[in-house]
């Protein structure tokens, strides 16, 4: 029987109640999830309507083995299960707004007495302050200097803070309020805070009238040295105005999202005005998603306010959203206030629009011509190698260890010559109790590829680092798990100086002499970027497990310390120099310390 003809059979019995619909492929994987008011209608479209000339017609439905529906009460209950639903499944062909690791973002934690900014890749589940993502890591670098510059908030580290003993150099200079060693009123601390929040929150205009108000009462009350320090301080504020762009007359908050697409790649374009000034442009790369240009841009602007609490006063839109009353009611929510979704057709906002456009369309064309300039990459990469098939997933592992001690190795992968850090992993040897490369090697590819079905997706080329004794220890592995013949296998080794070798070395199974790249050197580059990448990530690993068992070494030395004396000691300072810089007081001040286990701590370690 035809398989369409069981889902339009399955079809006739579907309702037209509002609700979620997942589709389904042959192995049983959930590959598109969509919502809708009518699920009969909406599948319908699918299904029955065989003239229907979109992307979902020529490549869902011919994916599609299986759906299954889940009735709601109402259309906003679907588009909330829609959104709990591909964060479950993560199906393909839906639009999925990966975590911002890759822009920068500003963190302050506000529930701290004295809390400063820092820099994280990562926005995190927590009752901290997040500000971004910003576009750059030397837009937030400089955002950051200009907040250091301008207000005194400090500028060192947790652990340092509750380290230090006096003053630094920022405090000499007048550039922070020192409260790591001075008595600092929480309350001046925090105007600090309120103040940099200001300027990141783009309300520049609004903090500079505030300074000059203080500078004017300062200067009324002969404060002269204050009023200069205000004044500077609004010189500094203003030169950062000069270098925003004015792009409305109103002064409003808003978010521009724009979407530009090709066959295989999609880019989403986000704009932000802050107080009539844009403040930042970040994009958006998305690939195999067939939704709609409407139902790409409703489901990007659902999880980017998951992911950024902070809901400006309007949105703009490049194209009209059909949900818009649904989201609208759902931003309310966040922002306590209704926050309108427009798409303006003339007028500053349309310009405005058709900005995020134009620069959405010069991305996606920046997009294209990266992928194609990759697989091409790749495909002479095949022809140079002469491998079974193109290498779009490369692994390469590597071990690290100091003459046996602490024994580890990592894995990295490359998709389409881009790290896929999802997929690195890292090991801890634990079956080789001697120091032996090659033993090392062939536990970690066994534990990689010896798990069935569970060790799937398996490279299309793997690269192991070392010569050809490694090679040779990667091909029998690989031979004894049965799948030979499943990926290609190379070697990558350093290059000898002394022998006057200008080049690292690539060996082949079957080939004594190391490959010849010629002026092919780019992909030489490559394979060696992909184990330079490998070789970072085990070495880091090593690094971390040796200093691991340097401190638990060395605390566990010392009589009267066990778990939770040692746990506080770590909590509180960190490293063992700073707890052998400590006094006695300070350290007996922790909770189960007293003044004899105090000195015997300071006695072991300064030994």
């Amino acid at each position: 029987m035809n398989p369409k003809n069981d889902l339009i059979s399955k079809l006739d019995r579907v309702t037209g109640e509002p609700g979620v619909y997942l589709m389904k492929d042959a192995s049983g994987a959930v590959i598109y999830i969509g919502k809708a008011r009518n699920l009969k209608k909406r599948l319908s479209s699918y299904f029955k309507n065989s003239g229907r000339q979109d992307i979902k017609a020529g490549i869902l439905v011919a994916k599609v083995d299986d759906f299954e529906t889940v009735i709601t009460g109402t259309e906003k209950e679907a588009l909330i299960l829609e959104s709990n639903l591909i964060k479950k499944h993560k199906p393909r062909y839906n639009v999925i707004l990966k975590d911002d690791k890759r822009y920068p973002s500003l963190r302050i934690d506000l529930t701290e007495k004295y809390p400063n900014f820092s820099i994280v890749r990562k926005i995190g589940v927590d009752d901290a302050k997040y500000f971004g993502p910003f576009a750059s890591a030397h837009a937030v670098r400089e955002t950051l200097r200009t907040i250091n510059k301008t207000f005194k908030l400090r500028k060192c580290k947790a652990k340092d803070f509750k380290t230090r003993a006096r003053p630094c150099l920022h405090c000499q200079m007048e550039g922070c309020l020192a409260p790591c060693c001075l008595d600092v009123d929480p309350a001046v601390y925090q105007e600090q805070v309120n103040e940099a929040i200001m300027f990141l929150q783009g309300r520049t205009p609004d903090l500079i009238r505030k300074v000059k108000k203080q500078m004017n009462a300062a200067a009324q009350v002969h404060e002269f040295e204050k009023a200069a320090r205000l004044r500077d301080k609004i010189f500094s504020l203003e030169r950062t105005i000069e270098k925003q762009i004015a792009v409305t007359t109103d002064f409003k908050d808003r978010d521009v999202f724009a979407l530009a697409r090709s066959p295989e790649f999609s880019v989403i374009t986000v704009i932000t005005v802050r107080n009539g000034f844009l403040t930042a442009t970040r994009h958006y790369e998305f690939c195999e998603t067939i939704s709609t240009e409407d139902e790409m841009l409703a489901a990007f602007i659902r999880q980017y306010y998951e992911r950024h609490p902070f809901v400006p006063d309007e949105l703009l839109t490049s194209v009209k959203l059909s949900d818009t009353d649904l989201i609208e009611e759902w931003l309310r929510e966040i922002k306590k206030k209704k926050t309108p979704i427009n798409h303006p057709q003339r007028g500053e906002k349309a310009r405005l629009v058709n900005l995020a456009v134009h620069n959405a369309e010069n991305e996606l064309q920046n997009v294209i011509a990266s992928h194609s300039a990759e697989l091409d990459l790749l495909l002479r990469l095949q022809k140079k190698l002469r491998l079974s098939q193109l290498p779009s997933r490369i692994e390469c592992v590597d071990n690290s260890n100091i003459s046996g001690t602490e024994p580890v190795a990592a894995v990295v992968v490359f998709e389409s010559a881009r790290p896929h850090k999802s997929h690195y992993r890292k090991y801890r040897i634990k079956t080789v109790s001697e120091h032996d490369d090659y033993a090392y090697m062939a536990e970690v590819l066994k534990r990689r590829f010896g798990k069935g079905a569970d060790s799937k997706p398996y490279p299309d080329l793997l690269m192991v680092d070392g010569g050809k004794g490694q090679l040779n220890i990667a091909q029998t592995v690989i031979r004894d798990l049965g799948l030979d013949g499943k990926f290609d296998i190379i070697g990558i080794a350093k290059k000898d100086e002394h022998r006057g070798e200008s080049r690292d070395k690539i060996f082949k199974p079957g080939r004594s002499n190391p490959l010849n790249f010629g002026r092919e050197g780019e992909l030489l580059l490559l394979l060696q970027r992909i184990r330079d990448e490998a070789h970072r990530f085990a070495v880091t690993f090593h690094r971390k497990r040796r200093t691991q068992k340097s401190l638990r070494s060395v605390l566990d030395t010392i009589p009267g310390v066990g778990a939770k004396r040692k746990a506080a000691l770590l909590n509180r300072f960190g490293t063992i120099k700073n707890i052998r810089t400590a006094d006695a007081d300070e350290i007996r001040a922790l909770p189960g310390f007293n003044r004899r286990v105090a000195q015997a701590v300071l006695k072991a370690l300064s030994k």
